[in-house]
């Protein structure tokens, strides 16, 4: 298994990826076109994220990414692992766990303070991974507001 940084070549399997994703989590149908655009636009410009592939075989089959929060209370970076995905035949395989390990690498590397992220209050299968790898449910809740109407 090959754990990289993704680059602009992998626009369409990322975007294949997420729209997957969100199907198979959230019941949610995504534009594919707006959803390549959002990929491309973030390994265009790594303030907006940045994302890590796992290949097996030559064939990526993986794929997370990573956004940054500034903390001024802690004057350093925090990281956020959001949308991600193993094909489902490799589910449960290590996949994950090896990404995982990239993650903390680089985030140690650029003295990260922090490696979080947000998990579906239904999804325990994920819960228990994360739980597993040594990561700590935190004490605060999530609020959103749309801004759109």
């Amino acid at each position: 298994m090959n754990i990289s940084r993704a680059s602009i070549k992998d626009i369409e399997t990322i975007t294949g990826f997420q729209t997957v994703m969100a199907l198979e989590s959230e019941g949610l149908l995504l534009d594919g076109d707006v959803v390549a655009r959002g990929v491309k636009a973030a390994l265009e410009d790594e303030s907006k994220g940045s994302y890590i592939i796992a290949e097996v075989g030559g064939k990526t089959v993986a794929s997370l990414m990573i956004t940054r929060e500034w903390s001024d209370w802690n004057n350093g970076w925090y990281w956020w692992i959001q949308s991600v995905y193993v094909v489902p035949e490799l589910r449960g395989r290590g996949v994950f766990k090896a990404m995982y390990a990239k993650v903390r690498e680089l985030a140690a590397q650029e003295q990260v303070l922090q490696v979080r992220l947000y998990v579906d209050k239904t999804n325990t299968d994920a819960q228990r991974v994360y739980q597993r790898l040594g990561m700590e449910e935190c004490h605060y809740l999530m609020y959103e507001a749309s801004t759109q109407e």
